[in-house]
């Protein structure tokens, strides 16, 4: 008979611990009606952002710019808000979306109309701020875009999501805003399980790892706890691998080092608490397990090119400078 931790760990599949440390901080939540014919282009940005056409299909203009057709019921995922265009026609002309006429709903959700006298397509799209930055190894491991097909069918929820959503912002209630970026959560994290399990046939990088039970669950450990003492032998031990086999393995699929893969994920975790939790840097360091300052100061920079100091506004500078003056 299985304890209750042996159960759970049993029954833990990675890509739902990866999952567990991403969320939305903020969530901007749109509809459009458009009639054809029409074109909308959407330039790169540091948000994520999802389509998800519910009537009438369009076609998408990727990054390599190649026109992919759109069914109803399909879906689109950016991680990282690369530039793209959709359309109701492969090269119809397109305007920039932000000069669409907006109708403001409620705080963050927004409609809008347009094109011509044709057939109208119905979208569903948002823009959404995880609550790490587009080059955290997580997202930087996912592809450009994460096309869904027949989302609606492999993923009934979906529909009923937006369709709760919609909900929210009709009757615009007290705490629709929260309400909302909880919603799209689970749409986002829908559309990633869906691509994993029905996506392309890449099996390198982001689905090798979030499909791989072993490697999976290495990574889910490194992100839900990145100030551990994560050694090889740490590592190899959760993977239930031998030091060797383990490091092999890992930076076969991962395509990095288990050594620098954790020091990006610690880095990034670093820089967050310095920026948005205001984090002296003496604090994150302890906070990493650094001996000193110093040392961390160092890392930091090999990782992400600048001294932790350039997260720090001049003003909590010229404070830290004025404390230790008066302890001296």
């Amino acid at each position: 008979m299985l304890t209750n931790s042996s159960k759970d760990e049993s029954q833990t599949d990675p890509l739902s611990e990866m999952l567990r440390g991403l969320r939305l901080d903020g969530v901007e939540y749109g509809r459009f009606r458009m009639k054809a014919p029409w074109g909308l282009s959407f330039p790169a940005q540091d948000a994520a952002r999802f389509h998800f056409v519910a009537e009438q299909g369009c076609w998408l203009l990727t990054p390599g710019k190649e026109w992919i057709r759109f069914q109803p019921g399909d879906a689109l995922l950016l991680p990282r808000g690369v530039e793209h265009a959709l359309a109701s026609a492969p090269d119809t002309e397109t305007i920039p979306f932000c000069r669409c006429s907006f109708m403001k709903v409620c705080e963050n959700v927004f409609e809008t109309s347009g094109g011509g006298a044709g057939d109208e397509t119905l979208l569903f799209s948002g823009s959404m701020t995880f609550n790490v930055d587009p080059l955290h190894p997580l997202l930087r491991m996912m592809p450009e875009l994460m096309q869904v097909h027949q989302a609606a069918i492999n993923e009934p929820g979906i529909p009923d999501l937006l369709k709760t959503m919609g909900c929210e912002v009709a009757m615009d209630r007290v705490g629709s805003g929260g309400i909302l970026a909880r919603l799209a959560d689970v749409v986002a994290a829908s559309l990633i399980r869906s691509w994993v399990e029905r996506g392309c046939g890449d099996a390198s990088g982001w689905i090798a790892a979030a499909r791989d039970p072993e490697i999976g669950r290495v990574l889910a450990a490194i992100h839900l706890n990145p100030s551990a003492d994560w050694s090889i032998e740490a590592l190899a031990k959760t993977m239930r691998g031998s030091r060797s086999a383990f490091a092999e393995r890992f930076t076969r699929v991962v395509g990095e080092t288990p050594a620098r893969y954790v020091a990006q994920v610690r880095m990034h975790h670093a820089r967050q608490w310095l920026t948005r939790d205001k984090a002296r840097i003496g604090v994150v360091a302890q906070r990493l397990g650094y001996d000193s300052e110093a040392s961390f100061s160092r890392a930091f920079k090999r990782i992400m090119g600048v001294p932790p100091s350039h997260f720090r506004t001049d003003t909590e500078t010229a404070d830290d400078a004025n404390r230790i003056r008066a302890v001296d």
